[in-house]
């Protein structure tokens, strides 16, 4: 039961990635426009200036969305994938069930990556996307999403199987 129970948490990792990629491809342009606000300091009331970079190029904000994009749809590829290797490998050897857990470790070290990496640490440190509200939304998010990877990739890495 424990095997299944890693194997499905692998699996809602990749899952979780792919709808967020699949509803940032249909909401294209809404994305595009929350990064280009975000990185641009708009309403950026407490801490109005920064010592960095405010950013207000759509190409730019082009290559960050699709930046997220794939490391979204990697995350969603691992994690599909970790997930049916383990529940394939779920009635073998601990050594074989220990193997198939490599897609899995993957996706979830790519969405700390992405999550923590590109939101929590260019979004909401260099951007300083915490002071709107668009921008709140979005590190609120990254961070439970990287919190609940980080959550699986302990719980499937540092038990005995």
């Amino acid at each position: 039961m424990l095997r299944l129970i890693k194997a499905t948490l692998v699996l809602f990792i990749g899952l979780h990635a792919l709808f967020y990629a699949l509803q940032n491809v249909a909401n294209l342009s809404a994305a595009h426009g929350a990064l280009v606000y975000v990185m641009s300091g708009a309403d950026h009331e407490v801490y109005s200036h920064t010592i960095f970079v405010k950013l207000n190029d759509p190409a730019f904000a082009w290559a960050a969305l699709g930046l997220v994009l794939a490391g979204e749809l990697a995350v969603a590829f691992f994690g599909v994938k970790g997930g049916w290797d383990m529940f394939k490998a779920r009635k073998g050897t601990s050594g074989e069930f220990h193997s198939a857990k490599h897609a899995g470790v993957i996706a979830a070290g790519l969405a700390l990556l992405v999550w923590f990496g590109f939101f929590m640490t260019f979004g909401a440190a260099l951007f300083q996307m915490w002071q709107t509200e668009v921008g709140t939304g979005s590190m609120e998010g990254a961070f439970m999403y990287a919190m609940a990877s980080v959550a699986t990739m302990l719980y499937v890495c540092l038990t005995d199987d």
